[in-house]
């Protein structure tokens, strides 16, 4: 799982995205300045900094120096102004790339890849015994063959695979299926889905083993 450190004082910003990564497989931590975050980077070992340029406390121009001269983790600048100047400054200081604010998450989810792939720090594949999902190319195989996926089947199969061995309330599944989908959903939806998702993954969709009910809690892929 890649490691992020998102250096952002907007908790909005920080409560969405933390969220949204989470559920794509990523581990994050949050500051909300420049002391704090250079204090994490000589503490901690990232994989990606997501820093925003203006901070309240400091600048991300100053955590990006900093980061620069103990570590090679790769940085994308997360900003409101989209001015050259800006610009051209975080990537003269050896950013990788930036992203300016609004941006949508799947956006900002496809710079991550490309910039961890370049640092050679991602897989493009999740796999869980007979199954394997190539997420770059959104294909799933069973023992090698295609199977095919609703998009909201193949969004819970993420989420099941990026949290192995996690119990998984309804309520966080029935959460997930709701960011994604963008309409409502209810307990029913949930019932639906997993038995979908089960029917095209399972051996034996009557007795599952892939996706494993937790009674009283929820479900769990994985040991």
């Amino acid at each position: 799982m890649s490691r992020i450190l998102l250096v952002e004082d907007d908790k909005s910003i920080v409560n969405n995205l933390t969220e949204y990564l989470y559920g794509e497989g990523f581990e994050i931590d949050s500051v909300d300045g420049q002391a704090l975050a250079i204090e994490k980077i000589e503490n901690n070992k990232y994989d990606l900094l997501l820093v925003d340029i203006s901070l309240k406390d400091g600048n991300g121009f100053a955590v990006c120096a900093a980061a620069r001269a103990i570590t090679d983790t790769p940085v994308i600048f997360l900003t409101a102004s989209a001015d050259e100047y800006s610009v051209v400054t975080g990537l003269d200081m050896g950013a990788d790339d930036y992203i300016s604010k609004p941006f949508r998450p799947r956006e900002l989810l496809s710079r991550i890849k490309s910039v961890l792939r370049r640092a050679n720090k991602t897989s493009d594949f999740l796999e869980h015994d007979n199954i394997r999902v190539d997420t770059e190319r959104g294909l799933v195989t069973k023992n090698g063959t295609e199977i095919f996926l609703s998009a909201l089947e193949y969004r819970l199969l993420l989420v099941f695979l990026n949290n192995k061995g996690t119990v998984l309330s309804r309520d966080k599944l029935i959460e997930e299926i709701y960011n994604f989908a963008g309409e409502f959903v209810n307990d029913n939806t949930l019932t639906v889905y997993v038995k979908r998702l089960r029917d095209k993954i399972e051996d034996n969709p009557q007795n599952p083993n892939f996706i494993k009910t937790v009674r009283g809690l929820g479900y769990k892929v994985g040991d």
